[in-house]
């Protein structure tokens, strides 16, 4: 059940927020509201794959 609506999460994910790999972000230089986004994807990505 949990990895299933992680799995969910991801699709919304991929299809509302920004890909920032895409952009060529610089994490380094990435403002606080883009490093947020970042964790929440890769940690809603981590779950989904376990």
């Amino acid at each position: 059940m949990k990895k299933k609506a992680f799995k969910i999460l991801a699709k919304l994910n991929k299809t509302i927020l920004p890909s920032f790999t895409k952009q060529r972000l610089d994490l380094s230089k990435a403002s606080k509201l883009q490093m947020a986004i970042f964790g929440w994807k890769l940690y809603v990505t981590k779950n989904a794959l376990d």
